[in-house]
């Protein structure tokens, strides 16, 4: 048996932490639907592209970007998509002011950024049409969300492994093996005797791993996470074949 489990809106909740953004802070501990309300509230023809306009956004991408690709081009020009992006940023203007400062901060420091974890990026410059030295900003925009979200998916791995070894919460892993591990999953494969005689239990552990991540990275790093993090359980058989634990 096949049990995979998702991150819920990890890079959201770590742009949202990164940047302390209000609006995404309260969204998010209240377990808005964003998506929804933004589709709504930026006249949005879909939940799927409310949810690709987020998530573009928190990286840089730019109006030029949504416009040029053929799955979403259709829905407007580039001046169209730019609109849409800037009503994104007067909503989220926290973020905005911590892409602005996560910027200048790389450009100031030659290249180097530090994430409050201690984990060091060096940024390389490059040279525009212009001849001009420059920065890629969705880069420095991207991979400070993608490193923390990669952290807060290691403490995962690391405290499910050692509850699935330990007596006080599961203590028998025989039949339960990792598999592998895509950026904000982890996948399990569970001898579906084990599945069938214990679901309920393992699904409360894997639960309480990803509740207790911010405890965790406060643990680790003497730091607080004041936001959820939370999964989604899927299983099954075989991949097309899944079901979502409700």
């Amino acid at each position: 048996m096949l049990c995979n489990v998702d991150a819920k809106q990890l890079e959201w909740i770590v742009a949202a932490y990164l940047s302390q953004d209000e609006v995404a802070i309260n969204e998010i501990r209240q377990g808005l639907d964003l998506h929804a309300d933004n589709q709504k509230r930026f006249n949005l023809p879909s939940r799927v592209v409310a949810k690709v306009l987020l998530f573009r956004t928190i990286y840089g991408g730019t109006g030029y970007s949504f416009a040029n690709d053929p799955e979403f081009g259709y829905l407007g020009s580039e001046g169209w998509w730019d609109e849409k992006i800037t009503e994104f940023y007067a909503k989220y203007k926290g973020l905005y002011a911590w892409h602005e400062r996560l910027y200048e901060r790389v450009v100031r420091d030659n290249g180097r950024l530090v994430l409050p974890t201690g984990r060091v990026y060096q940024f390389q410059v490059y040279h525009n049409r212009n001849g001009e030295v420059r920065y890629h900003r969705p880069i420095i925009l991207n991979y400070p969300v993608q490193g923390l979200a990669d952290d807060l998916m290691k403490i995962a791995r690391v405290s499910l492994w050692k509850r699935l070894h330990d007596p006080r919460w599961y203590g028998s892993p025989a039949g339960i093996l990792f598999v592998n591990s895509v950026h904000d999953s982890i996948i399990l494969d569970i001898e579906s005797k084990v599945w069938d005689n214990d679901r309920d239990r393992i699904v409360k552990l894997i639960q309480c791993v990803f509740e207790d991540v911010p405890k965790n990275f406060k643990n680790l790093f003497d730091i607080e996470f004041n936001l959820p993090v939370r999964c989604e359980i899927t299983y099954g058989m075989d991949w097309k074949n899944m079901s979502e634990i409700k």
